[in-house]
C-alpha cells in the first residue's frame, strides 16, 4: 500500500485531530477507520484506494439519507450533525467531476453504446460505472442518464 494512501491520509488525519482535541472529527474519521477494517477482514482483500473510496462514498450517502429522515423529523441539530460529517469524510474522496462535464461525459458514452431507450438504462450505467468510479455521484448518473432516455 502507497505511503499516501486514502487510508493512510485518514489515519494520520486522526491523530492530528487527537492533537488538536477535535472529538468529533476523531470519531468520524474512527468510524471510516473501523469500516475499512470491516470491509478488509469481511471480503478478505487488502483495501486499496478504490475500495476505501466505495466504502467512504456509502458512509456519506448512510449519512445523506440519515440527515433528510433527522430534518423530516424536525431535529435539525442531528441533521446538521450528519452534514458536518459528510463534509468530514468528502474530503478524502478524489474531487468530483462537475455537473456540465458528466452530462458531457454520460452522453457520449450513451452515443457510443447506442443507448435510445428506458431498456438500455442498465447497459448504459453498466458502461458508465467503471468510468466514473469515485469521480462521481452515481446516483446523479443514474438521474441524468434517465433523463436523456426519456
Amino acid at each position: 500500500m502507497a505511503d499516501h494512501s486514502i487510508l493512510n491520509q485518514i489515519q494520520e488525519a486522526v491523530k492530528s485531530a487527537m492533537r488538536i482535541h477535535n472529538k468529533e472529527l476523531t470519531t468520524t474519521l474512527r468510524m471510516a477507520i473501523s469500516e475499512i477494517k470491516n470491509e478488509e477482514i469481511d471480503s478478505k482483500v487488502e483495501v486499496d484506494d478504490s475500495l476505501v473510496t466505495t466504502i467512504l462514498q456509502r458512509m456519506i450517502k448512510q449519512r445523506k439519507d440519515a440527515s433528510s429522515q433527522f430534518n423530516e423529523a424536525n431535529r435539525k441539530d442531528l441533521a446538521d450533525k450528519e452534514i458536518r460529517e459528510i463534509n468530514m469524510l468528502s474530503e478524502y474522496l478524489p474531487e468530483q467531476i462537475s455537473e456540465k462535464d458528466l452530462l458531457e461525459i454520460v452522453s457520449e458514452e450513451m452515443a457510443a453504446i447506442d443507448a435510445k431507450s428506458m431498456k438500455d438504462m442498465g447497459k448504459a450505467m453498466g458502461a458508465l460505472k467503471p468510468k466514473l468510479h469515485g469521480k462521481a455521484d452515481m446516483s446523479m448518473v443514474s438521474k441524468i442518464v434517465k433523463e436523456l432516455l426519456s
